[in-house]
């Protein structure tokens, strides 16, 4: 997904091993290393028996009514952002999925852009990503630039969280041709960041890239039973995106 149309903190990604979603193939093409067993990354197809009812999955649990706040600064300048697991689900390919609605807070206290993203969890606990629906408000004008729904217009399911991830693993988190197609590699299991919320540990650490922007390389850190605590921009950019607040 392009920069304009990603809302910073709904990356909530992830990625790798064990599943049950074999598949007969993708259209689009796998990302080396794929490295996580049994499971066609992005899923040309969705079965809703091969998923169970809401996500716990230790490095992303999104219990209804959970909420994150995160400090986000662009170009020197702090704004907020807040997302929440909605009591509802949102049905996708037959699959219930969870809703995470998220907002984005400019400096001036003005809701920039809004999504609802959808996840659904196998029966493995790998966490998948079903699609997005993003607004933003740049101008007074609304933009659904960036959304996007599995078996819509070419879209397939990515992976968001892996039930075990290991370093070295790649996949992609999303795949909507020239709309979403993030792809990550797990760095280390080991990180460790100090954060408005606090000093965390034992962090999975992923590196995110996209074809939609080539020269962007973004790092995204998830703490266990907390879920995303931090994310920068490495290179081709200069955000950060920081937790503040987590209520379980």
């Amino acid at each position: 997904m392009t920069r304009r149309a990603r809302l910073a903190a709904v990356a909530l990604l992830g990625g790798v091993a064990g599943g049950v979603l074999t598949g007969c193939g993708s259209a689009s093409a796998p990302y080396a290393p794929t490295g996580v067993d049994q499971l066609v990354i992005p899923t040309p197809s969705l079965d809703p028996a091969d998923f169970v009812e809401g996500v716990d999955n230790r490095w992303l649990p999104l219990a209804p009514g959970s909420t994150w706040t995160y400090d986000r600064v662009v170009a020197g300048r702090r704004g907020t952002v807040e997302a929440t697991v909605m009591d509802r689900t949102r049905e996708v390919a037959g699959v219930a999925a969870t809703v995470v609605h998220t907002s984005v807070v400019s400096p001036r206290h003005e809701v920039t852009a809004e999504s609802d993203r959808w996840y659904a969890q196998d029966r493995d606990g790998n966490v998948w990503l079903l699609g997005e629906q993003t607004t933003s408000y740049a101008g007074g004008r609304r933009d659904t630039t960036g959304s996007w729904q599995a078996g819509v217009d070419g879209a397939e399911a990515g992976l968001a969280v892996p039930a075990q991830p290991r370093v070295g693993d790649g996949y992609r988190v999303e795949y909507a041709p020239g709309v979403a197609e993030d792809r990550v590699e797990v760095v280390a299991l080991d990180g460790s960041a100090s954060v408005p919320y606090g000093d965390v540990t034992d962090l999975l650490t992923t590196q995110v890239r996209t074809a939609l922007e080539p020269d962007v390389l973004r790092r995204v850190e998830y703490a266990k039973g907390i879920g995303l605590v931090r994310e920068l921009t490495v290179s081709g950019g200069d955000e950060i995106l920081e937790l503040v607040a987590h209520r379980p």
